[in-house]
Formats: C-alpha cells, sequence, structure tokens
C-alpha cells in the first residue's frame, strides 16, 4: 500500500522560512517524478515545483521561483520544498505528489497517481 505524507507546515510571518517534507512508501521511489502542489481556500489546487527522478531537472511556477527550492532524497525516499521569504499570498495546503505521466503535464493534478493529505502553511502579514 503506498502511503505519501507530508509535514513542516505552520505559521510563520512574511519574509520567514518553512522547509516541507514529504516521505513516500509502498512505492520505488526513485521510480517517480515528484511535485508539490497548493491549493488555498476558494481556489483550484496549483502545481508549484516539480522534480524528477534522478533529482536534476526542475520547473517551478513564475511566483515561487528564486524563493522556493525543491530537492530529493532517493535514498531516504524523502521530498523537500524549501520555501523562503514567504508572503501571505503563499498560504494554502501544501500537497506532495508523485509519478506524472508525462514532465510536459507536470501541473495537472490529475497525472499524478499518488497524493498525501497535505501540510498547512500559513503566512502572516
Amino acid at each position: 500500500q503506498v502511503q505519501v505524507v507530508e509535514s513542516g507546515g505552520g505559521l510563520v510571518q512574511a519574509g520567514g522560512s518553512l522547509r516541507l517534507s514529504c516521505t513516500a512508501s509502498g512505492l520505488t521511489f526513485d521510480d517517480y517524478d515528484m511535485a508539490w502542489f497548493r491549493q488555498a481556500p476558494g481556489k483550484e489546487r496549483e502545481g508549484v515545483s516539480y522534480l524528477n527522478r534522478r533529482g536534476d531537472i526542475t520547473y517551478s511556477i513564475d511566483s515561487v521561483k528564486g524563493r522556493f527550492t525543491i530537492s530529493r532524497d532517493n535514498a531516504k525516499n524523502l521530498l523537500y520544498l524549501q520555501m523562503n521569504v514567504l508572503k501571505p499570498e503563499d498560504t494554502a495546503m501544501y500537497y506532495c505528489a508523485a509519478g506524472p505521466r508525462w514532465w510536459w503535464l507536470w501541473r495537472n493534478a490529475n497525472e499524478y497517481s499518488y497524493w498525501g493529505q497535505g501540510t498547512q502553511v500559513t503566512v502572516s502579514s
């Protein structure tokens, strides 16, 4: 049984930092490209950052470029999202997702096989 679990969310002031972690079990982690998504109240879930299985190709949305860094440790089955210079508009539930079929569809949530339950990030102004 595949399990994906996020951690590391919390309440932080604008300009602060958080590091999210995601652990995946029940699958061969380094067979999967991974991504972080987020969903704010009343908004659609959006892809934030993508990282391929080897960890050498990443994509991010423009609003987080230069502030967020996605990384992975395949030996430990871990995915990370380092978030710096956080802004109130980054407030959302953040989800870890595994397994898009095609890298050019990385922002499409329907392309992912496995999801975690999410971790809440709240940025106060």
